[in-house]
């Protein structure tokens, strides 16, 4: 049996926020759509659903997408359905339960061997929340991982709220053999000047294929000076926010540190988004699901924030073992064996798409 300690999953961001814009729009999102001219996938959102939280279209058609907001026309994309199925395809739920039932004789477990002991963080829905379906996407995808990988032992996922302890002190000490869901530099980039916690990822630890592709987008206010940047020099002289803890490394390989920009690190996204409409920062970064999340529950009006239509850079998130730990190597061949599998039968967007389903129906709730 394996164990979930279900304390609290984490990671901020949010799903579809609205698919309620009536027959039409849902009939129009459950379809196919011909990019064109002009198009970029926040405004392709809007129209069919009702949000510039284009993630969800992101997902559904990432081997297609480089940017978001570059988008070739005649480009065919597949506009997710309500319930995060793809036109004309098998709904979610059927194939998740279809490739339970065919997996579920195939496991044993080794009572020899001790059982594998992932942690993830607290307060990042959709990603990990304790009241989602098994704790949220990544204790989803990596359980699944585990059995679809052709692991014969047991394998505990625990909930632990100090995100920054997983990879300082939990994983080295051996507390842990996984983390779950940290994005990576690009450690062949030795163009600037790494920071301590990039010179961590990129030495320290084994890293699994990537499992959820974000896009990490910047935000102000409409009639900011900011808004219509076109490089990243542009942003020079701003002050820029992102949430205390989190990574900085995409800011720093494109020269967005001081003396360059002055950087704003609340304790919360949220407090990210106020510093931006009271005026005391002039530039929000984080992803393109969180900030619309946030948006939607502080009730700002539509078109006062707006998102950058020239920049945002795309982070892979992977699961993390410490190369201190003899069997790291293992554990991560064993569970990219899994995700692998999984990309390839359709199962990781299904459980994708039907945890931010989840997610979505959540903060309609919230709201009602």
């Amino acid at each position: 049996m394996h164990n979930f300690n279900l304390k609290k999953v984490a990671m901020s961001a949010t799903a579809i926020i609205s698919l309620s814009a009536g027959a039409a729009a849902a009939q129009e999102a459950c379809s196919n759509y011909s990019v064109s001219d002009g198009d970029t996938l926040a405004t392709i959102s809007i129209a069919a659903y009702g949000t510039s939280n284009y993630q969800p279209i992101f997902n559904a058609n990432r081997d297609n997408i480089t940017n978001p907001n570059d988008l070739n026309p005649g480009l065919v994309l597949a506009l997710p359905c309500e319930d995060g199925s793809l036109p004309n395809g098998q709904s979610a739920r059927e194939l998740i339960a279809n490739q339970e039932a065919r997996y579920a004789d195939s496991t044993t477990t080794n009572i020899y061997e001790p059982p594998i002991r992932m942690v993830v963080g607290d307060n990042w829905a959709p990603f990990a929340e304790q009241e989602m379906a098994d704790g949220g996407m990544l204790s989803r995808l990596a359980s699944t991982a585990m059995r679809r990988g052709g692991n014969n032992r047991d394998y505990s996922i625990s909930f632990v709220d100090d995100w920054a302890s997983h990879l300082s002190t939990l994983l080295p000490l051996g507390a842990f053999d996984v983390s779950l869901g940290w994005y990576m530099p690009d450690c062949s980039n030795k163009s600037y000047e790494w920071g301590e916690n990039t010179t961590m990822r990129c030495t320290e630890f084994e890293i699994t294929v990537p499992v959820y592709d974000s896009v990490i987008s910047f935000f102000t206010l409409a009639e900011s000076e900011y808004a219509s940047a076109q490089s990243f020099e542009d942003f020079y002289g701003a002050s820029v926010c992102r949430t205390g803890g989190w990574f900085t490394f995409d800011l720093e390989e494109v020269g967005l540190v001081a003396p360059n920009i002055t950087m704003m690190q609340p304790r919360t996204s949220v407090e990210c988004m106020e510093a931006l409409l009271n005026g005391t920062t002039d530039v929000v970064s984080f992803e393109v699901e969180l900030a619309a999340d946030i948006l939607a529950e502080m009730g700002v009006a539509p078109n006062e924030v707006v998102e950058n239509n020239y920049l945002n850079n795309i982070l892979s998130l992977h699961f993390y073992a410490h190369k201190s730990n003899p069997h790291a190597r293992k554990y991560v061949a064993l569970l990219n064996r899994g995700l692998i599998e999984m990309r390839e039968s359709g199962e990781w967007y299904a459980i994708v798409s039907d945890t931010l389903r989840e997610q979505n129906e959540r903060m309609t709730a919230a709201s009602n």
